[in-house]
């Protein structure tokens, strides 16, 4: 009868070791969450560094817009919902469904959902966009349509997309994660100069000319 062998204690490692352990495992996790912020971050921030400069020089970039006008005329049956009721007030309402949608597919634009400003004798809805402009008019009476879009370039356009001017929410909400991925990658970069400051002495004095000289320029130089 063989007597199974007691389980031999691991032993316990030093201080130091369980430091140098640590380390290597904060340090690894740094690495890991850089490199994967930096690969999220890498377009958008090629973007916003881009048009930072464009922004910086807007006036200096010509931009030459181009207007675009159409005059349309709606289907008989859908003027029933558009007629002047009396004693209608003006009011801030979207357009009925079957007319923003026959809109949208006539102007290849979004129409649904858009607020629209109804006046006793017209419908005025606002169609702002990246890098232009657009609106669109319906006399309440007659049916008939105008439509105007205004288009200011690409400059214009990718600025706009910098602001987040007139984006929507999906561009509103990719920015802010773009924002989250950006934090990340500036506190792990962080993380691993503090890991590998001792070998290389001039981290800090970098760092802190990073800190140091926007605020010099920010209290002597903008006024």
């Amino acid at each position: 009868m063989q007597v199974a062998e007691a389980p031999q204690p691991q032993a316990r490692l030093s201080p130091a070791a369980e430091a140098k352990k640590r380390k290597a495992f904060w340090t690894k996790q740094f690495y890991l969450w850089h490199w994967v912020s930096s690969a999220i971050c890498l377009a958008a921030m090629l973007l916003f560094a881009v048009t930072g400069i464009t922004l910086n020089h807007a006036g200096a970039i010509a931009a030459k817009p181009e207007v675009t006008t159409r005059t349309l005329k709606l289907p008989a049956e859908m003027l029933v919902p558009l007629a002047v009721k009396e004693g209608e007030a003006e009011e801030k309402k979207p357009l009925p469904e079957d007319t923003a949608k026959w809109l949208g597919k006539e102007l290849r634009t979004t129409v649904a959902g858009k607020t629209a400003e109804w006046s006793e004798f017209e419908v005025y809805v606002s169609l702002p966009r990246p890098g232009g402009d657009a609106w669109l008019t319906i006399d309440r009476e007659s049916g008939e349509v105008g439509y105007e879009l205004t288009k200011r370039g690409p400059v214009s356009y990718l600025n706009d997309l910098h602001k987040g001017r007139n984006t929507g929410p999906a561009w509103g909400w990719f920015i802010d994660i773009f924002s989250v991925a950006c934090v990340i990658f500036c506190l792990t970069g962080l993380a691993l100069l503090c890991v590998h400051a001792k070998r290389r002495p001039k981290t800090w004095p970098v760092v802190a000319a990073g800190v140091v000289l926007p605020l010099i320029i920010i209290v002597f130089f903008i006024h």
